[in-house]
């Protein structure tokens, strides 16, 4: 067969918008990067928002040693306090699921969800999605949502970027996954790092279908 540099005719594959009827429950992973902040502003805009009945969160080891560096603590006695120190209802909306348990709920397609969340994604978890490993929780998860055309957010985190990462982010993105790169913007004029996390994390969720109230929005003069 003769040599050809066109590009292939391949077919990206989007997932497709949830339904009213469908499941208001949204999976959330957070993954050994930089940037448990922005996770921490994801949990607490998910947990006040009524859209949202449930929040299956999967938290992994290395996110866990990313936690301890950024915000304190160890281990996961005490995690979701930790993701959410001003909150005093938690437990009713966010189940905290263990890594390793590929039997959990979010493990099987029959269990109906509204898309998940990888909020920071870490090059290595961007690998295994991409190459359907399926090896932990957050793999086979995102798996799941891969196969059921269900939303797929990867806010992916890291600088520079190797061939590996971006041929990953390419895989991922023609089967049905979204690319969300940790960028934070200044056009809205922010005050705090907190104020550059909830920014990032309510474009994430208009992406996701649930816009929020206060957003920043260009053009918005009212």
């Amino acid at each position: 067969m003769p040599y050809t540099n066109a590009e292939p005719d391949i077919q990206v594959h989007l997932a497709q918008p949830q339904d009213k009827a469908q499941s208001r429950t949204l999976i959330v992973a957070v993954t050994g990067a930089s940037g448990s902040i922005f996770a921490m502003e994801l949990l607490r805009a998910l947990e006040a928002d009524e859209r949202v009945d449930k929040v299956e969160l999967v938290v992994s080891p290395s996110a866990l040693r990313v936690l301890a560096e950024e915000a304190g603590g160890t281990g996961r006695r005490g995690l979701l306090e930790r993701l959410l120190p001003h909150s005093v209802n938690h437990s009713s909306k966010i189940h905290l699921l263990e890594h390793d348990d590929i039997g959990a709920p979010i493990a099987s397609g029959s269990y109906p969800t509204a898309g998940m969340i990888v909020l920071p994604c870490s090059m290595g978890t961007l690998a295994g999605i991409a190459h359907g490993l399926a090896g932990n929780l957050i793999e086979r998860a995102a798996d799941v949502c891969l196969k059921e055309r269900r939303r797929l957010v990867l806010c992916v985190r890291e600088t520079p970027l190797n061939l590996i990462h971006l041929r990953n982010m390419a895989a991922v993105t023609e089967a049905g996954a979204t690319i969300f790169p940790v960028i934070p913007t200044f056009y809205n004029l922010p005050q705090t790092i907190e104020d550059i996390a909830r920014n990032y994390v309510q474009r994430v969720l208009l992406h996701s279908g649930f816009p929020q109230d206060g957003a920043f929005t260009w053009g918005d003069d009212a």
